[in-house]
């Protein structure tokens, strides 16, 4: 089953995840403001362009805030799959802000290199300072973002973690750019003067290539494509994990999405078409626990096929197809003369069903089973209504007689300490005797096994009238007289 986080660690993930967020605001905030002001006072499209690139910086940060305020909330009648996809959308809002700040800033630094109509920047030592304290800020933010996001497995923690780590080659490239400026203004070096508007073009192509890759993560989310974390070696590792539990045929099919934190795994299985329902089930779990210990909290459904494996006897390929006619049949018998195969069988039906009807099932049912075994050439079916099969036990359940001879017959194996709860029934024209046999706590199954053969052949032999005794021994120590 998912690995369902308590309340109070679901409270604790929020926390971390929003306090990070906040952080991230009001870190984006101080530095947009102060590159806005240094722009102004300078002039420098450089310091301007990051200023915008701040400033989108801090739309992104409150888009994120907002989106792990609501992308943690659990899952409702509306919203089965909970609130993830949120992280997606604020990504995708988050992109289209980066792209169009990045096609202005492309603009503005062509047409004044174009036009030559830079302006004349006021040399200051702020923008270095400010700058400076950008990359600081920057390169804390993007760590801490990184680390909570790594810890809570947040997609839109990690996509502002991303984002900040390439402003600080931005704010870089844009300081290379105003210290080529003024040394080209000072020294009257026409190549140099242009620098500013050059560094805009750098942290423009910076934002383009981010807004490329964030562009690409957030498509794939919002259209369920593989996470790429479950593509390639990891898939293959999970494939074969699968295929090494006990029961598992096959993988027909394997999907992973993600949205948000939480990962949903959609498993095909092929088990054996033999195994019983409780069998199905502890594999079902196993296939579970084998995704968790990859992704854990995974949620995951897992539909099985019942499948032909390779160990399958001749016996199962027919029990095989009347389970899947919803047919119980039993005393299966198979023979073999001449190199061909004939098969001989118990089908129960209603007994209230009428022979035609009856006889039509049979027919179903034995055609089927020659198309799924061709090697057997006849089949001979023996119809008994369900009634039939149930053993009413008559009313000398306890017969006396047959009782007395078969405690005589134990005293002849003095491993044997007493006979128990003889139950004596009669069924049709057959006789059968069920007790419990109680021996040493010691004594090996091999004697076990070989007393009870024995009391079994001497009691029928004396009393051939019983067709069947069942012996089930019991320790010393338990008893259960």
């Amino acid at each position: 089953m998912p690995q369902v986080a308590t309340p109070e660690e679901a409270t604790s993930t929020h926390t971390a995840k929003r306090s990070a967020a906040l952080a991230s605001v009001l870190g984006a905030f101080g530095i947009t403001l102060l590159k806005l002001l240094t722009g102004i006072l300078t002039g420098s499209l450089g310091m301007l362009s990051e200023a915008a690139h701040s400033g989108i910086d801090l739309i992104a940060a409150a888009i994120t805030l907002f989106s792990v305020e609501v992308s943690d909330r659990p899952a409702d009648d509306e919203h089965n799959y909970g609130h993830g996809k949120i992280e997606s959308l604020s990504a995708f809002v988050e992109t289209v802000l980066m792209l169009a700040s990045s096609v202005w800033i492309i603009y503005e630094a062509l047409h004044r290199i174009v036009a030559r109509s830079h302006l004349v920047l006021e040399m200051s030592p702020w923008p270095f300072v400010v700058l400076l304290l950008s990359i600081a800020v920057d390169f804390t933010r993007s760590r801490n973002l990184h680390k909570v996001a790594a810890e809570h497995n947040s997609e839109a923690l990690e996509a502002d973690a991303v984002h900040f780590g390439t402003d600080i080659w931005s704010s870089f490239a844009v300081l290379l750019g105003l210290a080529a400026t003024y040394c080209g203004e000072r020294f009257h070096i026409m190549g140099l003067e242009l620098a500013d508007p050059i560094a805009a073009l750098v942290v423009s192509l910076i934002i383009l290539k981010v807004c490329y890759s964030l562009a690409r993560r957030t498509i794939d989310n919002l259209l369920d494509a593989t996470p790429p974390e479950t593509r390639a070696q990891v898939r293959r590792q999970l494939i074969r994990d699968l295929l090494a539990i006990d029961g598992v045929v096959s993988v027909n099919r394997l999907r992973t999405r993600r949205s948000g934190p939480t990962y949903f795994a959609d498993l095909t299985l092929g088990i054996p078409r033999n195994v019983t329902f409780q069998r199905s089930e502890q594999i079902t779990m196993a296939a579970t626990q084998a995704v968790q210990d990859i992704y854990s909290g995974a949620d995951v459904v897992v539909h099985s096929v019942p499948t032909a494996s390779i160990a399958e006897s001749l016996h199962d390929r027919i029990r095989a197809v009347a389970a899947r006619a919803n047919l119980s049949i039993h005393d299966v018998a198979v023979q073999q003369f001449e190199g061909k195969l004939h098969v001989e069988q118990h089908l129960e039906v209603d007994e209230t069903l009428p022979l035609r009807k009856a006889h039509d099932l049979v027919t179903r049912l034995e055609a089927d089973i020659r198309r799924e075994v061709p090697a057997i050439s006849t089949i001979l079916t023996h119809i008994e209504s369900e009634p039939a099969t149930i053993e009413r036990p008559s009313s000398l359940e306890h017969d006396r007689q047959l009782e007395l001879r078969l405690r005589s017959a134990a005293r002849a194996y003095p491993e044997i300490l007493d006979i128990h709860e003889v139950l004596v029934t009669h069924i049709n024209d057959r006789i059968q005797v069920n007790c419990h046999c109680t021996l040493p706590d010691a004594l090996p199954m091999s004697d076990v096994h070989a007393i009870i053969t024995a009391l079994e052949g001497t009691f029928k032999l004396e009393n051939p009238e019983v067709s069947r005794l069942l012996i089930h021994p019991e320790p010393a120590t338990d008893n259960r007289r």
